[in-house]
């Protein structure tokens, strides 16, 4: 379903984000950003020769943005899923390209495919797990 179609109705379900896994959410984008140029990101580095930590890196941050979405029950879901999966990709894109500007660090292509890998796989996981048993604990809960 193309974002372009969405109802009034659904655009303001959107909009009622739960609180708690938004801001979690947005910390943990940041966190992304701003530990790119640490020492730990480098230590771990060496222990990750083939970035697969980009997997779950990027699985979390979809599993919290698609929490962050799941406020209200009757939200369409499959535009939970949609906003969650681009949101995700968007911040490995653009993770990628800030670390062509850092020196220790570079950008790679096969990294942003591993970040879609895990995009993907919390995805699939999430469809397939019903939406009522993972989203029940947040909705309709005042934060």
């Amino acid at each position: 379903m193309p974002l372009a179609s969405i109802s009034p109705e659904e655009r303001y379900q959107i909009q009622e984000m739960n609180p708690f896994f938004t801001i979690l959410s947005a910390a943990y984008i940041l966190g992304i950003f701003f530990l790119a140029d640490s020492s730990t990101a480098a230590q771990i580095g060496e222990f990750n020769p083939y970035s697969l930590l980009h997997i779950p890196l990027y699985g979390v941050l979809t599993g919290l943005l698609l929490l962050a979405f799941a406020s209200k029950p009757g939200t369409n879901i499959a535009i939970r899923y949609h906003l969650a999966a681009w949101i995700a990709v968007a911040v490995g894109i653009l993770d990628e390209y800030h670390q062509t500007f850092i020196p220790s660090r570079e950008g790679s292509v096969g990294d942003v495919f591993l970040d879609i890998l895990g995009v993907v796989l919390v995805v699939i996981l999430a469809r397939r797990v019903s939406p009522s048993l993972w989203l029940r604990p947040f909705q309709g809960r005042k934060m």
